[in-house]
Order: C-alpha cells, then structure tokens, then sequence
C-alpha cells in the first residue's frame, strides 16, 4: 500500500469505526445506560474528528484523488461524489449541534436531533465507503497537486 492509499484507508476506517460507535451508543441509550451512551457517542464523535484532520491533511499536503473509472461513468460519479458531500456536512453540523445540545443538557431537543444526525451519518459513513471503493479499489485515478502546492504555484 502506497502513501496514497494509506490516508484515505485510515481516514475511512475512522468514518466506518465512527458510524459503528454512534450505533452503539443509540442501542445503548436505547436500554437507559446514559452514561454508556454518552462515553460512547463522545468517542463516536472522536473518531469522526479523526477522519476530518486525516481528509484535510491529506487534501493539504498529498492532494485529492481524481477519477479513474470511463467517462461515461465520470458524470454519476461527480453526482455520487456531491451527494456525499453535501450529506457528510449536513451530518458534521448536525452532528455538532446534537453535542452541544447534550452537553448543555437539554435533552428533549438533543433527543430528537439525535435521531435524525444519526440517520444521517450512517447514509454518510456508507457513502463515503462507497466513494473510497470506487476511488481506490475499483477505478483507481491519478492524484492531483496538493493545495499547497496550488497556492504557492509550485
């Protein structure tokens, strides 16, 4: 495994560890252990975290990965890939609003935002597998100048 597939690996196993950790902590809140729930949901969050300064780093330093699949195949993806997109910033907003709803304990409201941004994350942890795999396992692409790189004009 090159640099190139090492981050997006990682940063996509935090996503997936992420997506199981937030399904843990609702099956756990679930069963009345609200202190389970919230260790849990606050490590879910960690990991979530994690992906963020992978992904970013990655973008900064390394660059983006470009399509490699036909294209014929390159307009689905593009819509797949804004999708995802959309839906991953939806989740982080969302995301952060139900923790701060829990941690200035109001819990009504944190309860039913809760519902929904996990709902959310977990179309977004699935789509972003989704986009790993057809980035890096089924139509690996050329990769793109780090944003450095772009703004220094190197």
């Amino acid at each position: 495994m090159d640099l190139y597939m090492l981050f997006p690996t990682i940063s996509t196993s935090f996503i997936v560890i992420s997506a199981i950790l937030v399904a843990i902590g609702w099956a756990l809140i679930v069963q009345g252990k609200r202190d389970a729930h919230k260790k849990v949901m606050i490590w879910g969050a960690i990991a979530a975290l994690l992906f963020f300064i992978i992904y970013v780093s990655r973008t900064a330093f390394v660059g983006n990965t470009s399509w490699g699949g036909s294209d014929e195949m390159k307009i689905y993806y593009q819509i797949f890939l804004i999708f995802h997109i959309v839906l991953a910033t939806v989740a982080a907003v969302f995301g952060i609003t139900t923790l701060v709803l829990a941690f200035r304990e109001r819990f009504a409201k944190h309860r039913k935002w809760g519902r929904v941004t996990a709902s959310i994350w977990f179309v977004t942890a699935i789509t972003g597998v989704v986009v790993y795999v057809l980035l890096y396992v089924l139509y690996p692409g050329g990769h793109t100048k780090p944003v450095w790189d772009v703004i220094l004009g190197a």
